[in-house]
């Protein structure tokens, strides 16, 4: 089937890349139509006067009639509450440290738009993402494989980790296979008009506004203790457990009697473990980070210098439930070689994974800083991702 008969629906942002991944689909003769999903005008929670998506859907209109293509709006904002903001709020509040953008990817962009896309005719969808997609018949069934972006300081993999069989099949990536400074060179010889227009930095749903003063509008600010663990390293692993490498236990809990109180804060809520900024106490040697929050008892628990013992783990927990499996029916103990990785950008780490009754073991070679429970660990084989879950 020749492209010129398959209809492509792309997600257009208002950025460079969704802007030249339409251009690309158009020269390759597809049948494109661009939509702008408008997510999030709560103005109850936004403290920002500027409209955080009027100018970003005024870029896109533009380049829309730059490529000579069909374009609309969308409004997904009471989806967006539903699935992203009240999960996010709730995570917090319970001293989780959820990811708002993978749950975008998954909940709204390869779902709810998508179903919008198919109601249109549409044969794929596509986005400005910096991952790519590949197909392989396996057993007589085509499987489809989510690989990394060419560009490994781009790459977006992570944030597509939850993408199941169905939505890779009908997504297509036009970019995945470019760099970023190739992306920006293609609009500016174009003219299209986002060639140099910034990357997005805010929430995927508020724009320019703050993590923190986003919070602070839902969550209500309560008087705590901060208080101080020493660094003792022997002390630490006596409760961690650490030294036992293959310990089925779920890290380390602390104890207000274990260090002294040396400050106050705002709402144990407004904290996540590895977090410096925000705890305004001074004197110390070094930087103060966060090494854990109780919400029950409202305390932050933090330690000093970024070396602190209490910062890094060898190992995590999934529950069973909580893992997804991007290829169908994956069985870890397949893989001679397997990596993963807890945040965005961050580089691919190795593991073993164990299987327990009721979740996954995952061991790193190297331990890892700052793991926060609700954060999402994707797993690869070399440069496909293959699976991935919440962090317990």
């Amino acid at each position: 089937m020749s492209s010129s008969s398959l209809r492509v629906v792309v997600a257009m942002s208002g950025g460079v890349d969704s802007s030249v991944a339409a251009y690309l689909l158009k020269e390759q003769g597809y049948d494109v139509l661009a939509i702008f999903m408008k997510n999030w005008h709560d103005e109850s929670v936004t403290i920002s006067s500027e409209c955080p998506w009027l100018e970003d859907s005024y870029d896109a209109m533009i380049v829309a009639q730059k490529l000579k293509i069909p374009f609309q709006v969308i409004d997904l904002s009471i989806q967006y509450k539903d699935k992203i903001v009240d999960y996010m709020f709730a995570e917090y509040r319970v001293g989780r440290t959820p990811n708002p953008d993978i749950l975008c990817n998954r909940e709204i962009k390869f779902d709810i738009f998508l179903q919008t896309a198919l109601e249109l005719n549409a044969d794929y969808i596509a986005t400005g993402h910096y991952a790519q997609v590949e197909s392989k018949e396996l057993d007589g069934k085509k499987v489809y494989y989510l690989k990394s972006g060419k560009d490994k300081d781009k790459d977006q993999s992570y944030f597509l980790c939850q993408l199941n069989q169905d939505q890779l099949s009908k997504t297509l990536f036009p970019i995945g296979h470019l760099k970023k400074d190739e992306v920006r060179r293609i609009a500016k010889n174009n003219g299209i008009i986002t060639a140099n227009k910034k990357d997005s930095q805010g929430l995927c749903f508020v724009g320019k506004v703050k993590l923190p003063d986003f919070l602070q509008q839902k969550l209500s600010k309560k008087r705590g203790n901060i208080v101080l663990i020493p660094n003792n390293l022997n002390l630490y692993k006596k409760f961690n457990n650490e030294e036992h490498h293959n310990d089925d236990s779920n890290g380390y809990m602390y104890q207000p009697n274990m260090g002294k109180v040396i400050g106050l804060h705002n709402g144990a809520h407004f904290f996540t473990i590895g977090q410096r900024k925000g705890l305004s106490i001074g004197g110390m040697k070094e930087p103060l980070f966060v090494l854990a929050t109780d919400t029950n008892k409202n305390i932050i628990y933090v330690g000093e210098g970024e070396n602190h013992p209490g910062l890094y783990r060898f190992s995590l927990r999934v529950k069973k439930t909580k893992m997804h499996n991007v290829v169908d029916k994956l069985d870890f103990s397949n893989y001679q070689s397997l990596t993963a990785r807890i945040r965005y950008r961050q580089p691919l780490q190795k593991v073993d994974i164990k299987l327990m009754s009721k979740h996954y073991l995952i061991y790193f070679d190297k331990k890892q800083k700052s793991i926060a429970k609700g954060q999402f660990i994707a797993i690869y084989n070399d440069d496909n991702l293959i699976s991935s879950g919440v962090i317990e």
